[in-house]
């Protein structure tokens, strides 16, 4: 008899331990936060607006990873165009929000060892940085120098606008184009000049759910935090409202 007991019990416990390990909390998924593949230039405000797994690249590299089959939840695009690239090819799962708007400065190091005089022909010859073309912030570099009739001649391109103003705070470059909210963030080590033209004709920031993505609960938290109290730290960062 205490032989049988002996058995049962130890068969008890096996049960009881194949039971909680192989049944997961119902509320598990829930826990997790919300991927979130954003815009470079959001890297600082977004972590301040909600907690969440981020991964912050040039938007159009961003497209490209969900194309390629990248896992994520939400996608939050620097301009209309990459985010209306995303949904013509089925990555968003209903409609975007327009949440922000930013415009491009010119910056150069603290102490401008160029005599760069603003967006103009002291440009010419200088080492300037931009974005790539296919980026938003080298679309609208492109825009801006055909609005104020100049051909530029920088010395690199970059994936992202991070990369542009990296270059010039370590004094890589004489000068770089760059979103308003990204020299505002460099604070004393860059000088800023004003892009004529550029207030008037902002980026537009686009967020959406991508499709099959793997916590869409989080992911509409996650668009509704950016969109309604969000909204009051991106204005403190810099970023425009809307429109």
């Amino acid at each position: 008899m205490k032989r049988l007991a002996l058995v049962a019990a130890t068969l008890l416990l096996a049960a009881c331990g194949q039971q909680g390990a192989t049944t997961p909390s119902p509320t598990t998924a829930q826990q997790e936060p919300a991927i979130v593949f954003a815009a470079a230039s959001l890297n600082t405000v977004f972590p301040a607006i909600a907690d969440a797994t981020y991964s912050f690249d040039g938007s159009s590299g961003l497209v490209d990873q969900l194309k390629g089959g990248a896992l994520a939840d939400v996608f939050a695009s620097a301009d209309k165009k990459n985010m209306d690239k995303a949904v013509d090819a089925d990555l968003i799962d209903g409609d975007p929000v327009m949440f922000a708007t930013n415009y491009l400065v010119l910056v150069t190091p603290a102490d401008n060892p160029a005599g760069i005089t603003g967006f103009d022909a002291s440009l010419d010859g200088t080492k300037l940085v931009v974005c790539a073309a296919d980026v938003p912030c080298g679309a609208a570099t492109l825009k801006a120098a055909e609005a104020n009739g100049l051909t530029l001649t920088p010395v690199s391109e970059e994936a992202k606008v991070t990369d542009v103003l990296g270059k010039v705070t370590a004094g890589e470059a004489d000068a770089g184009l760059v979103y308003a909210t990204d020299a505002a963030g460099a604070g004393d080590k860059v000088t800023v000049f004003d892009v004529p033209g550029a207030k008037d004709d902002p980026n537009t920031y686009w967020i959406g759910i991508v499709k099959g993505a793997p916590n869409k609960a989080r992911a509409d938290a996650f668009i509704a935090t950016v969109t309604g109290e969000g909204q009051a730290k991106l204005a403190a960062a810099g970023f425009g409202p809307p429109r």
